[in-house]
């Protein structure tokens, strides 16, 4: 499986104070040196976090790869066109939202149109990919039919849930969305709200292929340092993936 970091929260705190540390370029440096296989970062439409140098020199200086998310109606579309990124992931967003609170909603027709438009412009510049999504049925149909190469199932509901039985119906929901989509021709990813707590059931979902992970890591490295806790977050998914736990 792979382990992709998103930087996005390291340069949430150098934006807390308009200043020029810590940068998020310098932290994936950290990120590979501990193992993770590539980088994830969010170019917003409203620059709230990431900025625009900050993905050109991520480009620049990142060995493993650069998973660029963005949403498609911005001019950011243009700069993914431009540099070119390992991947580019399709996500909603809201100016009003602390963070992503969900997955396209592909059965909102100019959502759907916009989406096709962005992921033709980005295959055609040789770009790989991927929409965020919710784990159901009919969007990863649409999803299929719009002709992208992956989606990444957002696993909010399932971080979200605060009872034992409402978290197993979000993994069997988890669970069955990546075998629709596997069926369907999809590479199946997965992230959003998942921690060192509640990582492994997810991660031993055979299927899922890739996990991108943000806050939690950079929380911890606040307390423990980048490297022990991307190591540390990796070993998690190690172990899922190794059927040490079962769940």
């Amino acid at each position: 499986m792979r382990y992709y970091v998103n930087v996005d929260h390291v340069a949430t705190v150098r934006e807390a104070r308009h200043t020029d540390e810590p940068d998020p370029v310098r932290a994936a440096v950290l990120v590979e040196l501990a193992g993770a296989h590539g980088i994830t970062v969010h170019l917003r439409e409203d620059r709230r976090h990431v900025s625009e140098r900050d993905v050109r020199l991520l480009m620049e200086t990142v060995r493993t790869g650069v998973n660029l998310e963005l949403a498609a109606a911005t001019d950011v579309l243009d700069i993914a066109c431009d540099l070119k990124p390992m991947q580019a992931t399709l996500v909603p967003e809201s100016r009003e939202e602390v963070t992503t609170e969900g997955g396209l909603s592909l059965g909102d027709g100019a959502v759907r149109t916009a989406t096709r438009e962005a992921v033709e412009r980005l295959s055609a510049a040789g770009i790989r990919t991927a929409l965020f999504v919710d784990p159901d049925e009919k969007t990863l149909e649409v999803s299929a039919e719009i002709g992208v190469t992956a989606v990444e199932l957002h696993t909010g509901e399932y971080a979200n849930a605060t009872q034992g039985r409402e978290r197993d119906a979000q993994l069997t929901r988890l669970r069955g969305a990546a075998e629709t989509a596997a069926g369907l021709g999809l590479a199946v990813h997965a992230g959003h709200g998942l921690t060192y707590e509640n990582v492994i059931p997810v991660a031993a979902i055979a299927l899922i292929e890739e996990l991108n992970i943000g806050h939690s890591v950079v929380s911890r490295a606040v307390l423990v340092g980048m490297e022990r806790a991307v190591r540390e977050m990796g070993a998690l998914i190690h172990q899922a993936r190794s059927g040490v736990a079962l769940f």
